[in-house]
């Protein structure tokens, strides 16, 4: 568990370096009081364990930028990937002051070692295209929805999904698996949605891909806010992580089948193999007796099927 005394964690993403669990997650300080105010006075975190449920906490890894730029406002949630030039890349999700704070788009920074990190660009790396995403519109949709970058890499092309919105449907059914791809990891070309909307969720947040024991599993998590009222019937007023199985090239991938995790539920989970090859989801520890706790929880042993998507292990 990595709780912290003085500050709140939510979003968290992880990397293993070969030796270590590192964790970067989204923290603020307590001492704003409200904890809803944690979400414009985000740090992105960093910690290091062994067993991924004893951590240290090291430097932070990122605060916003001087304006103007496109994180001038907030750095949120993103990923870690170890590029073709050795370097490590970040991928994270920015706001600025400059637009008011609502608009959402993706940026990056490298690192040598994990532990410092310097930014790419004061530019936004890649936007959501109107062609097919919803932009920014108050009357239909809170924020213009272009975040939680999750990036891997698959034969020479890089892929990067991204919590987005349709522009077409019914607003509260409209989240689409957002989709860019690179092949030198700064230049990006977004394309069209992975996903069709209509399936429950206005928005699908801090997607991940991974093939757990050799299933192809979607990981995501919506607030019960954002679900379709059907959705909302059946979960109330539960925030949860929910994954699908889906096939491994994205194909026909349908939302009406993912099922949330229930079992010690945690928000923004993220699948993370330990080192004696098991799979395991570690979120963060949300809204419990009508408080909010902002801890990141120990680590959930799990695996999956193509009937439930992810399931508990056996021990």
């Amino acid at each position: 568990m990595l709780e912290l005394v003085d500050k709140w964690i939510w979003d968290s993403w992880f990397v293993f370096d070969g030796e270590r669990h590192h964790v970067f997650y989204l923290s603020a300080s307590r001492a704003l009081g409200d904890p809803e105010r944690r979400h414009r006075h985000p740090i992105v975190g960093h910690a290091v364990s062994d067993d991924l449920t004893n951590w240290t906490v090291l430097r932070d890894a990122l605060i916003i930028s001087e304006s103007p730029a496109f994180d001038s406002w907030t750095t949120w949630t993103g990923s870690v990937v170890h590029g073709d030039d050795g370097r490590w890349w970040m991928y994270y999700t920015g706001t600025s002051r400059e637009d008011g704070g609502n608009i959402q788009s993706v940026g990056a920074a490298v690192s040598n070692d994990l532990l410092v990190w310097e930014k790419v660009s004061s530019e936004a790396l890649v936007r959501a295209d109107p062609t097919w995403y919803e932009v920014l519109d108050p009357s239909v949709w809170h924020d213009q929805a272009w975040r939680d970058p999750w990036v891997f890499k698959r034969e020479d092309t890089w892929h990067m999904l991204v919590t987005a919105r349709s522009n077409v449907g019914e607003p509260r059914t409209r989240g689409v698996i957002g989709h860019a791809t690179s092949t030198d990891m700064l230049n990006w070309t977004v394309q069209p949605p992975l996903s069709e909307p209509g399936h429950d969720f206005g928005q699908q947040e801090v997607y991940q891909y991974a093939e757990v024991d050799g299933v192809p599993i979607l990981l995501f998590c919506c607030g019960w806010r954002e679900l379709s009222k059907e959705r909302q019937q059946q979960m109330g007023q539960l925030d949860a992580t929910y994954s699908l199985a889906i096939n491994a090239d994205f194909s026909d991938v349908d939302f009406a089948k993912a099922k949330p995790f229930l079992h010690n539920p945690v928000y923004a989970g993220r699948l993370i193999q330990g080192k004696d090859g098991g799979w395991n989801l570690i979120g963060f520890e949300n809204i419990v007796d009508g408080a909010f706790v902002g801890r990141l929880s120990d680590p959930i042993p799990v695996t999956a099927n193509t009937t439930d998507g992810l399931v508990l292990r056996p021990n």
